[in-house]
C-alpha cells in the first residue's frame, strides 16, 4: 500500500515581506525534504502573505511576489511544494482595473509541474477578494505524486458541499489537500473540523487541512492545521497560534478511478531516499478552553503587530479599572513587561482605591510605571474656557475635557519616545460610544475591542487563576475586578448610572451586532422593549465615533471594521420607522 508523507507548514506570513516569507518557506520545505516528505503543504497566499488587500492592484507587487515564487522553486529538491502566491498571468476587469488569481503552484525539482487557481472567492464578512481575484476554471489539473492521485484546492472551494474539492474526489482523487488563510473566531476549530470530517466522509477519502497562523492587523489566524481520514475521524491536528511543520504518514491504497480532469504526474527525483526515515507518530493537539482561546489570540495580535511593525513598547492609561488592567496584562505577556508604560493620570475625582490598584498592578507585572497629575492642567483649561463657558453648566463637556487631557498626555510620551498607544476600551462601551473621541478612544490599536465588557471581567478572572496554577502572584488586584465600573470623571461616578447592568446589556448588543437581529426580533427574543429600542439608537447613531477608534483585535464572530460596514451619514432608524416614528432629527 502506497504511503504518502505529507507535511503541513504551519507558517507565520508577513504581507509584503517577500524576503522573509520565502526564507520561511525554505526552512520548513527544508525539514520537509529532509524527513522524507513526498510533498509539503503551505497557507493560502502563503508567497505575499494574506491578505496582501490593495497590493494586489500594484503591478510591481504581482510582478515581484512572482519572482520571489521563481526563487522559492529552485531550491526544491524532490519533495513537491504546494506554494500559494498571486499570479501575474493578469485579467482586465469591465473598468480596466487589474484582477490576479489566488494560485498554488506545484513544484519540485526546480520547476513548477502545474498551477491551481482557487474557484469560488469570498466576498462577505472580512473578505472581499471579489474586488482582486478572478476565478479559476473548473477542469483544472490533479497532480500524481507518489502512485496517489492529489486534488488541490484553496480554502473556500472546500466550503461548499458541491465545491472543487467534491469534483476532484468524484473525478478520481485519492486525497484531498486545501491550502488555508482562515481567520480565527472563538470556537471556529470545532466548526472546521465538522466540515473536513462532512467533506472526508462524503468523498470517502482523506482531507489535509493546512492554514496560517499569526497576527496581520485586526485579523488573527490560529493554524490548528489538520488532517481527517476518509471516515472523517481526525487523525492529526497541529496546535493553535504556533508556527510548526506537522509531518503525516497516509497509508492509502490507490482509488483507480478513471480520472475525469487533466492529469499532471510528478515522478519523484533521483534523490529519493530508499527508506523513508522514522518520524514521531502524528499527534492531536488539544483545542484550548475558550477563555485560553481568547486569549491566546489576543496576546499573538498584539506581539504581531507591534513586531511586523517594527515597534517594540507599548504605552496606555492604567486608571486603577478592570479593562486597563486586562490590556496592561494583555500587553506585557505579548511585548514582555519591560516593554509597556503605564502612566496613572488622577484628576480631583479619581479615588484612592483606584490609584492604589493600578500602582499594585504595575507593581505586580513588573511594568515601567509613572503618575501625571492632571488637576492642574485641568484647571488651566478651565480658566481659559471660562469666559467662553460663561452662562453655562457644567455637562459631558467638563468630563470629555478630563478623558482628552489623558490622551494628550499618552500621545505626547509616545510621541517622544517611538512607542505605540493602546486604547483600553471594550466592545460594549464602543457599541454605544461610552468613549470619548481623540480622549480614552486614543491609540495605535484597541486590543480588547472586539470583547464585551462581561467577557472582560471572565477574562481576567481566568488570567489570574492561571497565574495560580503556574504559582505565581494574581496579578490582577481582587479589588479592580469586583468593584462597580466607573470613569471617575465626576464625583461618585458609575458606570451604570449612564448604562444599564453589564451582564443585561451585553446580551442585547451581540445580538443587535454580532447576528444582525433586528429591533422586532430583539423583541421576540425576550429583550426589555425599552433597553432593545435605547441600544439600537445608540449603536446606530455612534458609527461616526467608531469609525475613528483604533481597529480591534478580531475575536468574536462580527467585529466593528472589517465586518460590519455602516454608512456614516445614515438617516434611517429601524426604531422610528418601526413605531411609526417618522421625524426629523
Amino acid at each position: 500500500m502506497p504511503t504518502l508523507r505529507v507535511a503541513l507548514g504551519q507558517m507565520n506570513p508577513h504581507v509584503g515581506n517577500l524576503p522573509g516569507n520565502i526564507a520561511r518557506l525554505g526552512e520548513l520545505y527544508d525539514q520537509a525534504e529532509a524527513a522524507g516528505c513526498d510533498l509539503v503543504a503551505f497557507p493560502e497566499l502563503a508567497v505575499p502573505g494574506y491578505p496582501s488587500e490593495d497590493l494586489l492592484i500594484r503591478r510591481g507587487f504581482l510582478e515581484d511576489n512572482v519572482e520571489a515564487l521563481d526563487r522559492l522553486v529552485t531550491r526544491t529538491g524532490r519533495c513537491v511544494a504546494l506554494l500559494g502566491y498571486a499570479d501575474d498571468d493578469l485579467a482586465i476587469d469591465s473598468v480596466g482595473g487589474i484582477r490576479t488569481a489566488n494560485t498554488v503552484a506545484v513544484a519540485s525539482d526546480g520547476v513548477i509541474h502545474g498551477r491551481y487557481q482557487k474557484q469560488r472567492l469570498p466576498n462577505y464578512g472580512v473578505f472581499d477578494e471579489d474586488r482582486y481575484f478572478t476565478e479559476g476554471p473548473e477542469d483544472q489539473p490533479l497532480f500524481r505524486i507518489g502512485g496517489l492521485v492529489v486534488g488541490v484546492s484553496i480554502c473556500e472551494d472546500i466550503w461548499y458541499v458541491d465545491g472543487p474539492p467534491t469534483h476532484q474526489s468524484a473525478a478520481g482523487a485519492d486525497v484531498l489537500i486545501s491550502l488555508h488563510a482562515s481567520p480565527f473566531e472563538e470556537g471556529k476549530v470545532a466548526v472546521r473540523e465538522a466540515l473536513l470530517s462532512d467533506r472526508a466522509r462524503r468523498a470517502g477519502i482523506p482531507v489535509v487541512y493546512v492554514n496560517q497562523v499569526g497576527g496581520q492587523d485586526e485579523l488573527i489566524f490560529d493554524g490548528a492545521s489538520t488532517v481527517v481520514d476518509g471516515d472523517g475521524e481526525v487523525l492529526a491536528r497541529a496546535p493553535q497560534f504556533v508556527d510548526d511543520l506537522m509531518i503525516v504518514d497516509l497509508e492509502l491504497e490507490p482509488r483507480g478511478l478513471e480520472i475525469a480532469l487533466p492529469l499532471v504526474t510528478i515522478e519523484p527525483g533521483a534523490a529519493a531516499p530508499s527508506e523513508l526515515p522514522s518520524i514521531d507518530p502524528p499527534t492531536i493537539a488539544l483545542e484550548l478552553p475558550p477563555d485560553a482561546e481568547v486569549w491566546e489570540a489576543l496576546r499573538l495580535g498584539l506581539a504581531d503587530y507591534f513586531a511586523k511593525g517594527g515597534f517594540t513598547d507599548a504605552c496606555l492609561g492604567l486608571s486603577g479599572g478592570l479593562d486597563s488592567a486586562l490590556v496592561a496584562m494583555l500587553a506585557a505577556d505579548a511585548l514582555g513587561a519591560e516593554h509597556v508604560h503605564a502612566v496613572s493620570m488622577p484628576s480631583q475625582h479619581s479615588s484612592e482605591h483606584s490609584r492604589d490598584d493600578a500602582a499594585a498592578l504595575a507593581t505586580n507585572l513588573g511594568l515601567d510605571y509613572r503618575t501625571i497629575a492632571i488637576a492642574d492642567v485641568y484647571g488651566s483649561f478651565m480658566g481659559e474656557l471660562a469666559p467662553s463657558f460663561e452662562g453655562t453648566e457644567a455637562d459631558l463637556t467638563e468630563e470629555n475635557l478630563q478623558a482628552r487631557i489623558r490622551g494628550t498626555l499618552v500621545m505626547a510620551l509616545c510621541n517622544k519616545f517611538g512607542w505605540l498607544a493602546l486604547a483600553t476600551g471594550n466592545k460594549s462601551e464602543f457599541a454605544v460610544g461610552y468613549s470619548t473621541l481623540y480622549g480614552d478612544s486614543n491609540g495605535a490599536l484597541a486590543p480588547i475591542g472586539d470583547i464585551y465588557k462581561t467577557r472582560a471581567f471572565q477574562l481576567a478572572r481566568w488570567r489570574n487563576q492561571l497565574a495560580v496554577e503556574r504559582g505565581d502572584t494574581p496579578p490582577i488586584p481582587t479589588s479592580t475586578i469586583i468593584k462597580a465600573p466607573s470613569a471617575e470623571l465626576r464625583p461618585d461616578q458609575r458606570d451604570d448610572q449612564s448604562l444599564p447592568p453589564y451582564d443585561e446589556l451585553d446580551v442585547v448588543l451581540e445580538r443587535y451586532v454580532d447576528d444582525d437581529f433586528t429591533v422586532e426580533e430583539l423583541l421576540e427574543s425576550g429583550a426589555d422593549p425599552e433597553l432593545a429600542r435605547w441600544v439600537a439608537r445608540l449603536v446606530d447613531r455612534n458609527e461616526f465615533k467608531r469609525r475613528q477608534t483604533p481597529f480591534a483585535l478580531r475575536v468574536t464572530r462580527k467585529a466593528f471594521g472589517r465586518d460590519r460596514r455602516m454608512p456614516l451619514t445614515n438617516a434611517y432608524s429601524e426604531v422610528r420607522w418601526a413605531a411609526d416614528e417618522v421625524i426629523a432629527d
